[in-house]
């Protein structure tokens, strides 16, 4: 028989080997909760190298369109818009100023706007203070005060901008005028605001208002078209203007990496690229009889008026 000394023993041994077994399995489970901790995570890790990624690529600041407060004054330039050089000429450069364009001439359907070929418009004429002959166009002072402001409906986005008309009155006198501003309501469709020095021209100034019908004609001229990029232009947003043009513009085109881009028309008769395509490169222009012009070599110069080399035909 096991003395008492002898139980004694042994139930020390038990105790601390059960002991010694607790401590090893809390070691152990310490282990692998340490383990799992410290495991690295395939799923975040990517995630967090994605984010890298994207946040290491540089971004393009798109310049928004700065549209002008009100006709004929264009807006201030933005804070991220860098200042152009301002010495465009205040008139349109004549056929022998220094060429900057080829010409490639191309014909496509004629355009289907408000004011078409060939077709007699009937409203009233008014008359207005035109100041230099600037207006919602933004040409810029005009070298003839024969001009007129079109109605917001027949002007269409500035569409009218450039476009020649033949005036007549019931008195038989008529005059051709140009397209510079823009008459707002109440003005009404086939309403023209002619300048008080266009006005004079059909009718006493105390008349103030007088029944007309126009239609569109295709002056004779000596000058070339040319362009102008809006100030704050850049590789990254640009606004391009045709000035001097005989027949009214329909639209225009950049030639960009992929082919030719259409750009949108604003209502003061500048086509944008919001996000800089085809800035500087070769522009093509259409006009409302579906003649197209292309020119190329002209500059990315803001506010400055480029010449070329081409002009519409005559209709």
């Amino acid at each position: 028989m096991k003395t008492a000394r002898q139980i004694a023993r042994q139930r020390r041994r038990r105790h601390r080997l059960m002991v010694g077994t607790t401590v090893s399995l809390a070691v152990a489970g310490v282990v692998i909760a340490l383990f799992l901790v410290l495991l690295p995570d395939r799923e975040t890790d990517g995630t967090s190298v994605s984010l890298a990624s994207a946040a290491g690529t540089p971004a393009r600041v798109t310049l928004p369109t700065d549209i002008p407060s009100r006709p004929g004054t264009p807006s201030a330039t933005g804070s991220r818009t860098p200042k152009a050089s301002a010495h465009a000429p205040s008139k349109r450069p004549s056929a022998t100023t220094t060429p900057k364009a080829a010409r490639a001439a191309s014909t496509t359907e004629p355009s289907a706007g408000r004011i078409r070929p060939g077709t007699t418009y009937k409203g009233v004429a008014t008359a207005y203070e035109a100041g230099d002959g600037d207006g919602a166009c933004l040409f810029g002072p005009s070298d003839d005060m024969m001009i007129a402001a079109m109605n917001t409906t027949d002007y269409e986005t500035s569409r009218a901008c450039g476009a020649y008309v033949r005036v007549h009155a019931a008195n038989g006198a008529s005059i051709t005028v140009r397209i510079t501003n823009e008459c707002p309501l109440p003005c009404a469709p086939g309403q023209l605001d002619l300048s008080r020095q266009a006005f004079a021209e059909l009718a006493d100034l105390k008349v103030g208002r007088i029944p007309i019908s126009w239609n569109l004609v295709s002056p004779s001229t000596s000058r070339t078209v040319s362009i102008r990029y809006k100030t704050g232009s850049n590789p990254y947003w640009c606004a391009i203007q045709v000035i001097g043009h005989r027949n009214p513009v329909a639209r225009l085109d950049v030639r960009t990496s992929g082919g030719w881009r259409q750009l949108p028309r604003t209502a003061y008769d500048y086509f944008v690229s919001a996000d800089g395509s085809g800035c500087g490169s070769t522009i093509r222009i259409t006009d409302v009889y579906g003649e197209q012009l292309t020119v190329s070599g002209i500059a990315l110069r803001a506010n400055v008026v480029q010449p070329t080399r081409v002009q519409f035909a005559r209709h």
